[in-house]
C-alpha cells in the first residue's frame, strides 16, 4: 500500500468571519496504486459537507508535525471517514492522532474545535480514546438498521437535539443507517473501559443478533462525535442494494451534515490568505465515476 491519505478540511473564509467552512477528512491508501493515483477520496464524503453549506480541501497525510499545526490553525473541523485502512499502523492512523490531540489541546484552551468518526473513523476515535484495541467481529457488512436510542438520547444530546421529532421517530423504527463494517465496538467493552466510559457518552446501540454494539457516540466535554453507520451514504451513494434512500434517509443524511457543519462554524480558524485558501480547495480536482466497480459512486484520486 502507499503511504499517502488524505484528509478534507473544513476552512472559514479568510475575509467574511461567518462564511462556510471547510472540514477536514482523512482519506486513506489506494490497493493498488498507480503513478498519480495512490490515494482517493469519496465524493460522498465532500457531497456531503458541501450540502450543509461546507467547502472541502484535500490535504496529503505523512506531513510534518509543523505543517499539521499549520493546517490546523487554518481549518475549522476534521472527519475521519470509513475505509479499510489500520487503526494502530497508517498514514490515516498517524494523522487522525496528531489532529485529535491538537483538538483536545485547543478545546481545553476554549478554541471550540470539533472531530467527527463515520465508521472506521469511529473505530479510530476509540483507539485514540483508549490507546487500545478493543473491537469485536460483527456481522454487520452492508445491512442497514433503525438505531436503538439509549435513554435521552434522542432529546438530550447535542447530535440529536434539532432533529426533527418524526425523524427521530423514524430513525428508532425504521433501517435508515447503513452499516458496512465488520468490527464493532460491543456495548460490554464500553461498559467495562472506563477511559471510553468516562469520556464519551453513548446515544445508540445496534445488535447483529449476538453482539450488542455501540453505533453512536458524543463526548461529555468535547465536541467529539462519532457513528458506526454511514450518514452520507443515504442521500450519495446507489450501487448497492442495502443503502437506504427513502424520504426519512435522505433527511438524515443533511441533518446530521446540518449538525457538525454547524459545530464546525463555532470555530474561527482561518487561512492566512485568499490565495493560500483558493490553492487548497477540492474545486482543484475533479471527481471520477467508479459506481461500476466499486462501493463509491464517484471518488477523487490524487
Amino acid at each position: 500500500l502507499s503511504t499517502m491519505a488524505l484528509i478534507f478540511c473544513l476552512t472559514k473564509c479568510c475575509n467574511v468571519l461567518l462564511n462556510p467552512l471547510v472540514n477536514c477528512v482523512l482519506a486513506q491508501e489506494v490497493v493498488s496504486p498507480k503513478p498519480n493515483q495512490t490515494a482517493y477520496i469519496a465524493a460522498s464524503y465532500v457531497k456531503f459537507l458541501e450540502a450543509a453549506g461546507a467547502r472541502v480541501v484535500p490535504v496529503m497525510i505523512n506531513k510534518t508535525l509543523e505543517e499539521y499545526k499549520t493546517l490546523f490553525s487554518s481549518i475549522n473541523g476534521i472527519l475521519y471517514p470509513g475505509g479499510g485502512v489500520s487503526i494502530i499502523s497508517s498514514g490515516y492512523q498517524r494523522a487522525a492522532k496528531i489532529f485529535y490531540d491538537l483538538a483536545i489541546e485547543a478545546n481545553k484552551r476554549g478554541d471550540y474545535f470539533p472531530v467527527w468518526g463515520t465508521c472506521l473513523g469511529f473505530e479510530q476515535l476509540m483507539y485514540l480514546t483508549s490507546e487500545k484495541s478493543q473491537l469485536s467481529h460483527t456481522n454487520t457488512s452492508g445491512v442497514a438498521l433503525p438505531l436503538n436510542f439509549t435513554p435521552g438520547a434522542s432529546t438530550c444530546s447535542r447530535m440529536f437535539e434539532a432533529f426533527p421529532p418524526d425523524l427521530v421517530s423514524a430513525l428508532s423504527a425504521e433501517p435508515l443507517t447503513e452499516n458496512s463494517h465488520q468490527w464493532s465496538l460491543a456495548t460490554l467493552t464500553y461498559n467495562t473501559n472506563e477511559d471510553l466510559k468516562s469520556f464519551y457518552k453513548v446515544l445508540s446501540t445496534n445488535t447483529d443478533g449476538n453482539t450488542e454494539f455501540v453505533s453512536t457516540v458524543e463526548a461529555y466535554s468535547y465536541p467529539v462525535y462519532g457513528t458506526q453507520w454511514h450518514p452520507e451514504k443515504n442521500a450519495f451513494e446507489w450501487s448497492r442494494p442495502y443503502i437506504p434512500h427513502s424520504p426519512s434517509a435522505v433527511r438524515t443524511t443533511f441533518y446530521t451534515a446540518h449538525f457538525f457543519v454547524s459545530e464546525a462554524r463555532k470555530n474561527f480558524h482561518r487561512f492566512q490568505s485568499k490565495e493560500e485558501e483558493s490553492k487548497a480547495l477540492i474545486y482543484n480536482y475533479n471527481p471520477v465515476y467508479t459506481g461500476n466497480a466499486s462501493a463509491f459512486e464517484q471518488i477523487y484520486l490524487f
